[in-house]
């Protein structure tokens, strides 16, 4: 029963990355003023599924110098960690509830670098090891924030699953009581999935599309597939985490969506940051209000429960 309820999570989960692919083309055109996909079908409705037949029916380039087999694995290995991660949406029954669900997450997020090193690292091209090496500094120190911010919370619901949240925000939001934390956390989500404005794995103008730029057809689609399920999937542990985690309720998929238009929205109005920046700000700014808020929340259980 488990593996039939995963998927149809992921038979759904393909179709919204569709969906929401023309929401941001939609949205970006509203925002620069121009008209985006509205042909193809009703208001634009089958502009997804013709994107998506046009892409996976385009031959698959070879690079001659390239490493073969891991230049072809690599696009598989980052669709199949994007899966992988939706294992954690907390269902209440017919599917695994893991215990370490933090753990589980650290881990597969950890192991979606080797995807992005190991297919610039293949491709045999300068621009797309930049790309890759870019990314991977950029996702390591970003998940160091995370995890700190994680844990503040955590430490609230007593263990390391996503199904406690449900459970201990009945009464209140965690947002209402660690709002600093949650921006730095929209941050960290937008610098972990390489979005505007911290997209320089993906820097057109000097990198040439970045790592992913020796890739089409069904090799870039893996590519763009796990990117936009791991947007999607940030927006739903961000409401899990801070805005009620209420997920038995069409309320629930209304605060996924809108933080969904809110990462199409940052894409839409910010240019893009400095690399220096971008990396002081996690190390110098993000760490150190992570730091502070674990110890004082720590502080602050350990005097109410000793009292």
């Amino acid at each position: 029963m488990f593996l039939i309820n995963y998927l149809i999570l992921l038979v759904f989960l393909l179709i919204s990355v569709g969906f929401v692919t023309l929401l941001e083309r939609s949205v970006l055109g509203y925002i620069q003023l121009r008209k985006g996909p509205n042909s193809v079908g009703f208001l634009g409705l089958l502009q997804p599924f013709s994107d998506g037949i046009k892409l996976f029916f385009k031959e698959q380039p070879m690079p001659l110098v390239s490493n073969f087999l891991l230049f072809y694995m690599s696009p598989i290995f980052m669709l199949f960690l994007s899966f992988g991660l939706w294992v954690l949406f907390p269902f209440f029954v017919n599917v695994y509830s893991f215990n370490y669900g933090f753990m589980y997450f650290i881990v597969f997020t950890g192991m979606g670098v080797y995807g992005v090193m190991i297919s610039g690292w293949s491709s045999n091209s300068k621009y797309a090891l930049l790309g890759c090496i870019r990314a991977v500094a950029q996702t390591i120190s970003y998940e160091v924030s995370m995890a700190l911010i994680m844990m503040c919370l955590f430490i609230f619901t007593f263990g390391f699953d996503f199904l406690s949240f449900y459970f201990y925000q009945c009464g209140s939001w965690f947002i209402f009581f660690s709002l600093p934390l949650f921006f730095c956390w929209l941050t960290s989500c937008l610098a972990e999935t390489n979005r505007s404005p911290f997209d320089f794995a993906e820097g057109e103008s000097e990198l040439v599309s970045g790592f992913n730029v020796e890739y089409g057809g069904a090799g870039f689609s893996f590519i763009f597939l796990s990117e936009y399920l791991n947007i999607i999937f940030m927006s739903m542990i961000t409401v899990i985490l801070f805005l009620g985690s209420d997920f038995t309720s069409l309320f629930f998929f209304i605060k996924v969506v809108m933080l969904i238009f809110w990462f199409i929205w940052v894409r839409g109005t910010l240019p893009r940051f400095r690399y220096d920046k971008l990396m002081y700000m996690t190390w110098s700014g993000f760490l150190p209000i992570s730091l502070n808020y674990f110890l004082f929340f720590s502080l602050f259980l350990c005097l109410l429960v000793g009292v």
